[in-house]
């Protein structure tokens, strides 16, 4: 079946369903999507401190992730040439820290 565009604002592309929630789950499980946004939940970083800050991830994956972020309307490129969280994307990382809190908790007590 071919990949679908998601209509609306924020349009998530690479849906294989057509709905807008599973479009949001194969951004996000993609390696290295939810790190981006994490790293960047901050202030806004350049390519090259994003790279530091995501040091096993190829230059390729990254901005291949960076493009996917920015066409979902989560990740913008500032003024100054940095990336940063669009309000979109704020709100998806106050969301989902609970979660990488649980996750990080349950790694350090030999979990999956």
């Amino acid at each position: 079946m071919p990949k679908q565009a998601i209509s609306g604002s924020h349009g998530v592309r690479g849906s294989r369903t057509g709905r807008p929630i599973m479009a949001l789950l194969d951004l996000l499980g993609r390696r290295w999507s939810l790190r981006i946004l994490w790293e960047l939940r901050g202030e806004p970083l350049t390519s090259r401190a994003l790279r530091t800050a995501c040091d096993e991830a190829s230059p390729t994956v990254l901005q291949a992730r960076l493009t996917e972020l920015r066409a979902a309307g989560f990740v913008e490129l500032g003024e100054g040439g940095g990336y940063g969280l669009t309000s979109l994307g704020r709100e998806l990382c106050e969301t989902f820290m609970p979660l990488h809190r649980f996750a990080e908790r349950w790694k350090g007590k030999g979990g999956a």
